[in-house]
């Protein structure tokens, strides 16, 4: 064995290599004053950040709203990840942070080459597919990402030997949807129905989660509607007045939490959850409770009115994809218009995410903190008490 000299924190160790002298850093408490290995002295186990759980996970849309809060959760509890990325490496690099040194590995890979993707999951045995759209571009449609890019995924990962595959779906995927705002079915929708299909046939054991709506920082639920794209003259337009639509928005740090469980859960294999909140909303009610947190209720100007009679909405979609056609601005486009007029519809018998031992997060505690920033009259200091907190909205049976 090459010499080793323990320098402080570090371990330096020479080792001869083509003519030359490489000297590589190692943790010193991996080894004895006399130079020897110390495998004993190797953290182990769900000690934190700096120790090992066993898990080595290949997160694939990382980057994502979704994935940084659950590599964020992995590496609280010791999981060795790689996180593959495309584009620009610095959009990634600030997860380096979710895990100690060497934890937290990168690959670039793209959804259409086999082989990037088969790299990025050769030494893992958790691969957690979070890729997903919610709006086309002319480089990748809802097809490209949610089925051929599921199914590819699923794929090369049994194909090298991964033990288990787990995919974020949407709850209310259909091969079938009714239009409700749209003039044809949503493919939205119809996508994420096939990528289900798609990763149980590459891919039998694979663990699904169908996700409503989800909330948290930098989601686009709760900053559509708080978006200054959405609303126009203090007007929020909603399908049927959003009496007609039924919702069950859930935290993203729950839907971290079910994902990280059910990575080190064998029993979850073959399995479907629904990812869904722990109560049920009227549309109209969550928005004017969000607008009322915001301080913009009825003394405002703010009111709802039906979609159907608000004849400047068409066309503000229109300019808005006009402007920015890769990135509609607030989300403001018809597929995330049809995804939100929609009904959460839970299948009766099918386990959700506390069949998987995750505390929900109840949204009067959570939201509030979240509108925060989008206050009216934000540089205005107030008074202790001096705008009362508005009630939560009305509870609907649960379905």
């Amino acid at each position: 064995m090459a010499p080793v000299t323990l320098t402080g924190h570090l371990a330096t160790k020479i080792i001869p290599k083509n003519g030359y002298m490489s000297i590589v850093y190692i943790k010193s408490a991996q080894y004895s004053s006399e130079g020897k290995l110390n495998l004993a002295a190797y953290k182990r186990g769900t000690g934190g950040r700096s120790s090992f759980n066993g898990v080595v996970a290949t997160v694939f849309g990382c980057t994502g709203f979704v994935g940084r809060y659950v590599c964020n959760k992995l590496g609280k509890t010791g999981t060795q990840m790689i996180l593959p990325y495309r584009g620009d490496f610095y959009d990634a690099a600030r997860l380096k942070v979710c895990g100690d040194l060497g934890q937290v590995l990168f690959t670039p890979f793209h959804l259409q080459d086999d082989k990037s993707i088969a790299k990025a999951v050769r030494y893992s045995n958790v691969v957690i597919n979070l890729i997903g759209r919610d709006y086309e571009t002319k480089n990748f449609k809802f097809n490209d990402v949610h089925v051929d890019g599921a199914r590819r995924l699923a794929r090369i990962s049994r194909e090298m030997g991964v033990e288990r595959f787990i995919h974020l779906s949407y709850l209310n995927a259909d091969e079938h949807p009714t239009p409700l705002v749209m003039k044809k079915p949503s493919m939205y929708k119809i996508s994420k129905y096939l990528g289900e299909c798609a990763v149980r046939e590459e891919f039998p054991t694979a663990t699904i989660l169908r996700a409503s709506d989800i909330y948290g920082s930098e989601d686009r639920f709760l900053r559509a509607f708080a978006s200054l794209w959405r609303i126009h003259s203090h007007i929020m337009s909603l399908y049927k007045n959003g009496e007609a639509t039924i919702k069950q928005p859930v935290y993203v740090g729950d839907v971290a939490q079910a994902i990280l469980n059910a990575a080190r859960d064998p029993d979850t294999r073959c399995l479907t959850y629904q990812a869904v909140g722990p109560k049920r909303y009227l549309l109209r009610d969550l928005v004017i409770w969000f607008y009322q947190l915001m301080r913009k209720d009825e003394n405002w100007g703010f009111r709802l009115v039906d979609m159907k009679y608000d004849p400047l909405l068409p066309l503000k979609i229109m300019v808005v994809n006009m402007i920015s056609p890769a990135y509609p601005f607030g989300n403001l486009h018809w597929e995330s218009l049809e995804k939100e007029a929609t009904t959460d519809v839970l299948v009766k018998g099918m386990p959700t995410l506390e069949d998987l031992e995750v505390t929900l997060t109840n949204m009067e505690d959570q939201v509030p903190w979240e509108l925060k920033p989008y206050r009216a009259y934000q540089y205005y200091i107030d008074k202790l008490g001096e705008f009362p907190r508005p009630p939560p909205p009305k509870v609907q049976p649960a379905y």
